[in-house]
């Protein structure tokens, strides 16, 4: 075979359409050898002479693509030092593209053995391990335009490729659970039907099936365990994985996106899968273990551990940072995708040991003209001392607000003394974001997610039931701020039953109608359920897979999600872009601020109401008059007036509707405690209320209220 010096950049294999240039990082290798495999698994070494600036490097004429190949290293094993390179190990590109096949736990995976660790192995690993797949660029995009929709506009769907579509009865079988099963117009007509405006799916980086959970008959189902951050992982491909998983991800993109929907990914750049010093070699760390993972300072025999997975990434070596830039550029540029939502993203800050916000991870995104333009959405927090960062990123970013969660529950369950938090949170939490010139849409809200209970499970379970995962009910949050609502699990009783409904209502009015952006978790507007499980990430089965006939069982509940969101993408007093001032706003007619919070009396809540902690309902005034704020075509925005009355005690109250200042007459909207009709959309909603009437709100429901003209009474 010819072998040609090449070019070290860019790194990965490159097709060009003659041949393939592959380029590798190692600081510390003393040799690398590049490993191709013909369809029989036979392998070809070739030593890579060339070497720039730490990067080895070749151009193979004629390699096309569908080749599989890996790299063997060799240089020092003195894990003492922090050095565990072993020739006989074949290591993924972490730059490859696609990939094929699963490891499968032998032995051979790891560089000691099992018996006696302090000794090593050197069994050769190529025939259970992956090989990284060389990849045709080429895809035709047609006139795919990503559909940039600003953040007050979104409403996110957080979903996983294979647990939404696994069961789909209107997707052909040999599909399901696959990017063409999410591509396939039964799941993008529901999701557009459904008003989502982006669908966030839980990992698409490959990831290893962990030898572990294979053992007791699980499987790694949510993905939180990447290998290779620029391959989309191979499980999800229906057609093949010699690349073809590359163009049917780009196929799912493209149809999301002529239905208007955005593909965001969770992605986990803050560790690796190949865990702590008893993991696998797989990839990193056999190529050079050094530069790539953070060490604990004067023993580098271990990692330091901020994930809780094994390893961190050592964010402040320039390979990293620009493995994990050039990956993101890669999702975006080549793959189309429109934002991503970093998994544990305060290890990122870490650019020594503490979480700093002006560490060079930030500043990197900050200046790219492609990342900074996409939505960057941080999940705040990792496991380390100082991890909890709720409110701590940079203006840029956006932030799942796990304070919105917590105080939500709290209310919606009856905890005292949370009125307070409660309306900062539903007003777009200005305690957190606002100091720093960011906005609402700053404030990602989310009552439920896929680390947790499914909705249905948090009004259904006070304890969570994870026996299913054979860690011996260990493993999971056990401090859910839920509620059974008065029995343990499935109840036949028709009160309990009429009022988990009613939460679940309750959460949902909550979470669409917030200031902020809402995301729901998939399955949630049909009432899914994962019978108590909050750790679900092991259950590739069909305790997380979407039961669609929910369609038929629950279609009240999928109406109310769907006009919910109607009802916002409508109004956007209830997307505002700016915070509440509480005054009226300049040139505005109105007499009234732009907000207004009342007792159930009708009285303007004062401190002492504020502060009184066994309140449970109040009444808050949005005032569509005076939103202050322009369009996309620079016209002030005017939108109707609505009064939101919360209940969240255990028995009716009585709410007075404020004076004709505010209103000359209210119509019901939204009232959760109707379960036939509990949204009423349009102009002609029915006969209105009069200002200073007495309404009667059920105990655990919301009612909303329109202004309209007048009073028709």
């Amino acid at each position: 075979m010819q072998v040609w010096p090449g070019r070290p950049y860019p790194l990965g294999a490159t097709y060009d359409g003659s041949g393939t240039n592959f380029a590798i990082f190692s600081e510390s290798a003393e040799t690398v050898q590049l490993c191709l495999f013909d369809a029989r698994g036979r392998e070809q070494r070739i030593e890579l002479r060339e070497v720039d600036a730490f990067v080895w490097h070749a151009y193979l004429p004629g390699v096309q693509p569908g080749t599989r190949y890996g790299y063997r290293m060799s240089g020092p094993y003195q894990p003492e030092s922090g050095h565990r390179f072993d020739h006989s190990k074949l290591l993924l590109d972490p730059y490859a593209k696609a990939v094929d096949g699963q490891i499968d736990g032998h032995p051979s995976l790891f560089s000691y053995r099992f018996d006696e660790p302090s000794r090593r192995n050197q069994q050769d690993s190529a025939r259970h391990t992956m090989k990284s797949v060389v990849i045709n660029p080429f895809f035709d995009w047609g006139d795919d335009r990503p559909p940039r929709r600003p953040y007050h506009e979104t409403v996110i769907y957080e979903a996983h490729v294979k647990g939404l579509t696994r069961s789909h009865p209107d997707i052909p079988a040999d599909i399901r659970g696959t990017y063409a099963g999410m591509a396939h117009p039964a799941t993008v007509d529901y999701l557009a039907a459904l008003g989502v405006t982006a669908v966030e799916l839980l990992p698409v980086h490959q990831f290893i099936q962990d030898p572990a959970l294979t053992a007791r008959g699980l499987r790694n189902y949510w993905g939180y365990n990447t290998i290779g951050f620029l391959a989309p992982h191979n499980e999800y491909a229906a057609w093949g994985t010699r690349g073809e998983q590359v163009a049917e991800f780009k196929a799912m993109v493209k149809a999301l996106h002529e239905a208007d929907i955005e593909v965001i990914l969770d992605v986990v750049y803050n560790h690796t899968a190949e865990g702590n010093h008893l993991g696998p070699t797989l990839c990193m760390r056999g190529i050079d273990n050094t530069a790539y993972y953070r060490l604990v300072d004067g023993d580098p025999q271990h990692y330091y551990d901020t994930t809780g997975t094994g390893n961190t990434l050592l964010m402040r070596h320039p390979h990293v940072l620009q493995l994990i830039m050039d990956s993101l550029r890669y999702w975006v540029l080549e793959m189309h995708v429109d934002g991503f939502r970093f998994d544990l993203a305060a290890s990122l800050a870490r650019q020594f040991h503490e979480v700093d916000r002006l560490s060079v991870f930030f500043d990197l995104v900050q200046q790219d003209p492609v990342i900074s333009q996409v939505k960057l959405i941080a999940e705040p927090w990792d496991l380390g001392a100082g991890g909890y960062q709720v409110g701590g990123f940079p203006p840029l970013w956006t932030e799942w607000n796990g304070k919105y969660r917590d105080c939500v529950r709290d209310f919606w369950r009856g905890e005292p003394a949370t009125l307070g938090e409660f309306a900062s949170r539903l007003t777009g939490s200005a305690d957190l974001y606002q100091s720093d010139g960011r906005r609402p849409s700053a404030s990602i809200n989310f009552v439920t997610a896929h680390d947790g209970f499914t909705l249905s499970d948090l009004v259904s379970y006070n304890d969570k039931h994870n026996e299913a995962n054979g860690e011996g009910g260990a493993d999971g949050e056990s401090h859910n701020r839920s509620w059974n609502c008065g029995a343990e699990g499935p109840s036949t009783d028709v009160a309990i039953s009429a009022l988990r409904a009613r939460q679940q209502r309750n959460f949902l009015t909550t979470l669409l109608l917030s200031q902020g952006v809402p995301m729901l978790l998939h399955g949630d507007e049909l009432g899914r359920t994962q019978l108590g499980n909050n750790n679900a990430y092991c259950q590739d089965n069909d305790l997380s897979w979407l039961d669609w006939s929910m369609l038929e069982t629950n279609a009240g509940l999928l109406e109310f999600t769907g006009a919910l969101i109607r009802l916002r993408r409508e109004h956007p007093v209830f997307r505002r872009r700016r915070f509440f001032h509480g005054n009226p706003a300049r040139g505005s007619e109105s007499e009234v601020g732009d907000i207004a919070w009342f007792t159930p009396s009708g009285t303007h809540m004062t401190d002492a109401d504020w502060e009184q902690g066994f309140a449970k309902a109040l009444a808050v005034f949005l005032n569509g008059q005076a939103i202050a704020e322009p369009d996309r075509r620079g016209q002030p925005v005017v939108d109707d007036s609505f009064l939101l009355l919360f209940n969240a005690a255990a028995q009716p109250l009585e709410f007075t509707v404020p004076d004709e200042v505010y209103g000359a007459g209210w119509a019901i909207v939204v009232d959760t405690s109707d379960a036939t009709t509990p949204i009423r959309l349009g102009p002609n909603t029915g006969p209105s209320l009069e200002p200073g009437r007495a309404l009667v709100v059920l105990d655990h429901s919301v009612t909303v209220l329109r202004r309209v003209e007048q009073y028709d009474g």
